[in-house]
């Protein structure tokens, strides 16, 4: 059983005339008539009772009807299916992010894509740190991650959404604390508590720079497994803590102060990143959405890469 031969005897049993039914479906009448009988044939009963003045359903030919249009219509979803997946408008996009400071950006892209793109499924996927979320886009793991990197390998792109500056988390109780600046240097000798070590980590490179530059090692006491950890360890007063604007902006413990970091250093920027090389349809709605919805900082506030 084909499918064409399933439009021919629809068309058939719904004109119960051979004509009327070629001309609907722009074909010549005897192709209408050899498809029915071949139809017939394959499923070993008759279909219609033909006579000189009409042509009517069978028993058989009636039981079809249902089956015959549920089998057209699940084609045609189908069809429309793999093409709208080809167009991009369906399909999956996987984002991996690190960090209590993107949760926020995270959830206003989730929010329009729904809205946008409801054929879309967005998978979010939250990370300890940057670097492993980096190298899932390598991988092909996840389609786009948020991170902070001073550099991305070649065959991944890139671009800059968010611009922030460093801020030093202190306890409340820290002689400091009342201050709204500090140098690196008014901290020689405190405890500090720091996101685990890893190749890229833009934090841990900025604290031992920054460290060594005013003339001491950092004491780190503690290790935390992610940024919201790190701000609790240090509300808890085990130590200071150098992190980002977007995470004090995003924290509102009372037991923690934010100091910004005076120190002249590289930026940092929040990214995004991709495959440029990804077969993915659905990526590129996304991107394009994601642009609308991150679009940057000012464009001369960004370092050409």
């Amino acid at each position: 059983m084909e499918i064409q031969q399933l439009r021919v005897f629809l068309a058939v049993a719904e004109e119960l005339h051979f004509g009327r039914a070629a001309e609907r479906l722009h074909l010549a009448q005897p192709p209408v008539s050899r498809m029915v009988r071949q139809l017939e044939r394959d499923l070993g009963t008759d279909l219609f009772l033909r006579s000189t003045r009409s042509v009517q359903l069978t028993a058989a030919g009636a039981a079809l009807l249902a089956p015959a249009r549920e089998l057209l219509a699940a084609t045609q979803r189908a069809k429309a299916g793999a093409l709208a997946a080809g167009r991009g408008e369906i399909g999956t996009v996987k984002l991996a992010y690190a960090g209590a400071s993107t949760h926020v950006l995270v959830g206003m892209l989730a929010r329009e894509v729904r809205r946008v793109h409801p054929g879309i499924e967005f998978r979010l996927n939250s990370q300890d740190f940057a670097l492993p979320a980096l190298a899932r886009v390598l991988t092909g793991d996840v389609d786009v991650s948020l991170g902070r990197w001073d550099f991305v390998p070649a065959g991944v792109q890139s671009r800059i959404i968010v611009e922030e500056h460093l801020v030093m988390a202190v306890p409340a109780s820290h002689r400091l604390a009342s201050k709204e600046e500090v140098r690196v240097a008014d901290l020689a000798g405190e405890p500090f508590v720091a996101l685990p070590p890893h190749e890229g980590s833009v934090l841990g490179d900025r604290l031992r720079r920054l460290s060594l530059g005013a003339g001491f090692d950092p004491d780190i006491v503690q290790r935390a497994p992610d940024s919201w950890t790190a701000m609790a360890l240090v509300g808890a007063e085990v130590g200071c803590s150098l992190t980002v604007s977007s995470v004090a902006e995003n924290v509102t413990d009372p037991h923690v102060h934010f100091l910004r970091v005076v120190d002249e250093t590289l930026p940092i920027y929040l990214r995004m990143a991709w495959r440029g090389t990804s077969d993915n349809p659905a990526l590129p709605p996304v991107l394009a959405l994601a642009e609308r919805v991150w679009p940057g900082p000012p464009q001369e506030a960004v370092p050409e890469e």
